[in-house]
């Protein structure tokens, strides 16, 4: 038996040093890779199809986050076309020791699902 479509999917990363810049903080390209993973796995439970990313649109950057800190991930289906979705991510850092989070970085991801083929097609 098949559930009710999931519209929201939770990551959580640790950062670790190869993953940061000379400040300490997580490089920019690595916190696109892992909004972008966790866009691609809820769009993917979503659709119960093959995913690939479009395009990303508005993606602000608020505040670092640190090595040694989470990088905790919730995606959201925000809306659907034909054959495409548009995924919300936010990522919020969250020190381990302390609880404390803060909002960094927020953005839009498109995604399109796609047939054996690689061509679009309906999302159900």
């Amino acid at each position: 038996m098949v559930s009710q479509r999931p519209t929201q999917s939770r990551l959580i990363e640790m950062v670790f040093p190869s993953q940061t810049n000379h400040y300490g903080t997580l490089f920019g390209g690595q916190a696109l890779a892992l909004m972008d993973k966790a866009a691609f796995i809820t769009a993917s439970r979503y659709t119960r199809r093959n995913i690939v990313t479009a395009s990303s649109e508005k993606i602000d950057f608020h505040s670092p986050v640190r090595q040694g800190q989470l990088a905790d991930m919730l995606a959201t289906v925000v809306s659907t076309g034909r054959t495409s979705l548009v995924v919300e991510v936010e990522l919020h850092s969250e020190d381990l020791l302390s609880g404390e989070r803060h909002l960094c970085t927020k953005g839009k991801f498109v995604m399109v699902a796609l047939d054996q083929n690689g061509r679009p097609v309906q999302i159900p």
